[in-house]
């Protein structure tokens, strides 16, 4: 099923997606995106642009460049570790969709988010959820790319300062070898403390 380019032609619909929410460590990420008729036509007769995660990351790298060059407006929100394990990681995806879309150099007529859920606060307009959106709309599509990209930039600087975790090709998330290390090492600053860092601790160890 190909991606529709908008739900009401004319209209400027800002397209919300996060990344980042199943992670132990790392922040959350959300993006927000506005998609001009032409770039969202372009993109969706293509046949390039879809949720992030199913493309790879050369595909994403360069449709990142394109969305963030051709966009009528985008804009980038992370969570840190520290937000999340005080208002829980639900609240902050949330959070950080609405910090983007406020971010947006052009105000949006609508939102698309990403999901079931959604709570709006006051200076934004009108919402629609949609469970699967980034394989339905190209603009929650486009916010998916940049916040599955911008993420994992983060996660690869953080790599940098603790390579032990594999931040570089895990991105946080809870591989066997993310969770080894944790067993070995300890959690570092980056790690959300409210989440179980090592479920079934025992048995992992004795399988690494």
């Amino acid at each position: 099923m190909s991606l529709a380019p908008w739900i009401e032609k004319g209209r400027l619909e800002a397209g919300c997606d996060e990344a980042g929410r199943g992670c132990l460590a790392g922040p959350v990420t959300a993006a927000s995106v506005i998609l001009p008729p032409a770039l969202a036509l372009e993109l969706v007769a293509e046949g390039i642009l879809d949720d992030s995660k199913k493309l790879s990351k050369k595909v994403r790298d360069v449709l990142r460049v394109r969305i963030e060059n051709e966009a009528t407006a985008w804009a980038v929100c992370h969570i840190s570790p520290e937000e999340i394990d005080r208002i829980n990681i639900l609240q902050a995806s949330l959070k950080a969709m609405r910090v983007a879309t406020k971010g947006l150099r052009i105000a949006p007529e609508f939102m698309l988010i990403d999901g079931n859920r959604f709570v709006t606060e006051k200076g934004l307009p009108p919402h629609e959820c949609f469970i699967k959106g980034d394989g339905r709309f190209a603009s929650i599509a486009a916010a998916s790319v940049l916040a599955k990209t911008h993420r994992d930039e983060n996660m690869n600087a953080l790599h940098e300062e603790h390579p032990q975790y594999g931040w570089n090709t895990n991105a946080g998330y809870p591989t066997k070898g993310h969770r080894s290390a944790i067993a070995d090492i300890g959690i570092t600053q980056h790690h959300r403390k409210s989440f179980r860092q090592l479920p079934g601790q025992l048995a992992l160890i004795n399988r690494a």
